[in-house]
């Protein structure tokens, strides 16, 4: 059987600072084409469907985008704590589309996100279980990745706890909590 190495394939964005509000907006999804998703694997296997999903969440009414945002976390941080390869590639697209006004799941991603800076299912498994460290698959790093996305953006968070909404703002400072800020 064959299985995936540890490497994490190229997925890096350019760190966008936090616009400020009413500063206009680049495409939040402009650059999906250039990160590899049929390489990289989410709890079904291949990311492909990714772009797509975030798509929906972007530009879609209430339903499209809640539907398609619950998908996406299925896909990247299952039971709300189990990330994969592919949840460090997606986690910069996350936070810029928690900062647009127009996405209708705002609060939704950013406890998203939060459950994505928490994540250690894997990290635990292998204090316990060091054997999984050895794997060609390393969840482990794959999970820290992940974390280490949430984190490279926590200066988005402020924005965040400056908006209008509620929800947002709840959202955002338990974010912010898990993050240390």
């Amino acid at each position: 059987m064959r299985t995936d190495s540890t490497h994490q394939p190229n997925t890096e964005r350019a760190e966008h600072e936090p616009l400020a509000k009413g500063a206009p907006r680049p495409d939040p999804l402009g650059s999906l084409g250039e990160v590899p998703w049929q390489a990289i694997k989410d709890s079904t296997g291949s990311a492909t469907a990714v772009p797509r999903l975030l798509s929906k969440i972007a530009w879609g009414n209430q339903d499209t985008a809640d539907a398609a945002l619950t998908e996406l976390r299925d896909r990247i941080c299952q039971y709300g704590f189990v990330v994969h390869q592919a949840t460090a590639a997606v986690v910069p697209y996350l936070w810029d589309l928690a900062q647009l006004p127009q996405v209708k799941v705002r609060p939704r991603i950013i406890r998203l996100l939060a459950a994505v800076a928490e994540a250690r299912q894997w990290e635990t498994t292998a204090a316990a279980y060091p054997k999984l460290l050895n794997h060609r698959e390393n969840h482990v790093v794959w999970e820290r990745a992940a974390r280490q996305a949430v984190h490279a953006r926590r200066g988005h968070v402020r924005l965040l706890l400056t908006e209008r909404d509620p929800e947002i703002v709840t959202a955002a400072k338990e974010l912010a909590r898990k993050l240390g800020e």
